[in-house]
């Protein structure tokens, strides 16, 4: 029996991988487009029935996909990518991803963040920087409980757990430069920095202040 007679209806060869496009009515658009990302037609099926009872279950019982931390990343990334930090919370997600890359946005909280804290702390990374990462993390299951809607109107997130920040007990004491190292750090800076810093160092003026000057 040829390949062409045996698979599912819906699913198209294009250039070595099954692609899916199928009409339903419950869909914006009435129809279902995506790849499956497979060159086995056995895998692309067994993809297209999952797709398809995850629309059932969704727009019958308004049951949510289940969508990976990773996939949810990638979408905060193209969501935010007009955030002036957006690399920053690239970084962070990457140094994350080992940990709970796989795991479901259900899956995600305080008590499946912590094989990546106890990580980060024996590298002896700062809470303050572990903090960072972590504020990325309840920045995106934020936005998918309150703004990520999907094509059946449901949020990507039913309810975004409570993720709860170390208390900073590690950072470095500030002390004051004196003139020595203080003229080393002007002159490492570019011209542009030096003269904003000298300001700063002479005035106290908090950095927004300084930034605003013309």
């Amino acid at each position: 029996m040829s390949t062409k007679a045996s698979k599912m209806p819906g699913l198209r060869l294009r250039d070595g991988i099954w692609h899916i496009d199928k009409r339903i009515k419950t869909l914006p658009g009435g129809r279902l487009r995506e790849s499956t990302g497979t060159s086995d037609l056995r895998e692309a099926e067994q993809y297209l029935t999952k797709r398809l009872e995850e629309i059932r279950q969704a727009s019958v019982y308004g049951v949510r996909p289940k969508r990976t931390f990773e996939q949810a990343a990638v979408f905060y990334l193209d969501y935010n990518r007009d955030k002036k930090s957006i690399l920053d919370d690239a970084m962070h997600l990457e140094q994350i991803m080992p940990f709970i890359g796989n795991l479901s946005l259900g899956q995600v909280h305080t008590g499946t963040l912590q094989s990546f804290i106890k990580a980060r702390q024996a590298n002896g990374i700062k809470s303050k920087s572990i903090n960072n990462a972590l504020g990325v993390v309840r920045h995106l299951l934020n936005q998918a409980a309150s703004e990520w809607l999907d094509e059946h109107g449901l949020t990507w997130l039913q309810i975004a757990p409570k993720i709860k920040l170390l208390k900073i007990r590690d950072a470095a004491e500030a002390y004051p430069l004196d003139f020595i190292e203080q003229k080393r750090l002007l002159m490492a800076l570019p011209a542009h920095l030096e003269r904003m810093a000298l300001y700063k160092v002479n005035t106290g003026v908090r950095e927004q202040d300084v930034c605003g000057l013309k």
